[in-house]
């Protein structure tokens, strides 16, 4: 059992690197998700400016239109001036130049505004568009980098796990399963020495003969607070002797059930 308490350990170092290796791989592409989120963003805010242009563009359009057509009326009645021979005549024509000046001079006012808010709209989008490519770039040269990155890693990776099949082709599967479920649970430990009857991995005091059971090493013994494999390491503790009145200790049952998963728990 010695040797697979070895075993175990040195299961332990290779596990805990190729899940830190992972957890590493699986952080690495959060960085480009903030820069495609932030792109995402701009393109929307481009979009919107744009449309925004277009239909300020439409509506100058229109507007020019309407201008011309007053111009071209207020001008038409200034030709007929010459024509009238009556007063009433005359107030009639003057209502209506009147009327296509002052429709003529508001088209102007509105032509005037939309033209310098397209002009603003037009400045904006460019320096939109200079942030849209640079944040592109950047993109392209981060997915670069974390492909090359998580290619070193992966190789990394690949020599973890063969050492660890190497390591516990003879071991039982479902321990080995578990084993790796603590580890990852645990902060990268799955195998802890009980010294003076404690639990060196929760600091637990451990049931007398529990920790007998864990003394002689015959068995892989599961702690039932934290659920690590345990194994044993002298200490001054230990020089006392558990005596056989001890054995019927329980391990609280509610206070279990609050620290640990079931699948964990020994059978």
């Amino acid at each position: 059992m010695e040797q697979t308490f070895e075993k175990l350990k040195h299961l332990q170092e290779v596990l805990s690197k190729r899940i830190e290796i992972e957890n590493e791989m699986e952080e690495i592409p959060k960085a480009l998700t903030v820069k495609e989120e932030l792109l995402s963003r701009l393109q929307k805010s481009y979009i919107e400016k744009n449309d925004s242009k277009v239909a300020s563009e439409e509506e100058l359009s229109r507007l020019k239109k309407l201008m011309n057509d007053a111009e071209r009326a207020r001008e038409t009645s200034e030709k007929r001036m010459d024509e009238i021979s009556t007063q009433r005549e005359y107030e009639a024509l003057e209502k209506e130049i009147k009327v296509a000046t002052e429709a003529e001079q508001e088209y102007r006012r509105e032509i005037q505004k939309i033209e310098k808010n397209i002009e603003v709209i037009s400045e904006m989008l460019s320096s939109e568009e200079e942030l849209l490519s640079q944040q592109k770039t950047e993109i392209a040269e981060e997915k670069e980098r974390i492909s090359a990155i998580i290619s070193e890693k992966e190789m990394i990776k690949n020599e973890m796990i063969s050492e660890e099949k190497i390591i516990s082709h003879d071991m039982d599967s479902e321990i080995l399963f578990k084993f790796e479920r603590i580890i990852k649970n645990k902060s990268g430990l799955g195998i802890v020495p009980v010294v003076g009857g404690v639990c060196s991995g929760c600091h637990m005091t451990l049931p007398a003969q529990f920790a007998n059971d864990v003394r002689k090493g015959e068995d892989i013994l599961f702690c039932p607070y934290c659920s690590r494999i345990l194994f044993h390491q002298d200490s001054d503790k230990d020089m006392v002797t558990y005596d056989d009145e001890d054995e019927d200790e329980e391990v609280d049952e509610v206070s279990l059930s609050d620290l640990i998963d079931d699948d964990f728990l020994l059978d």
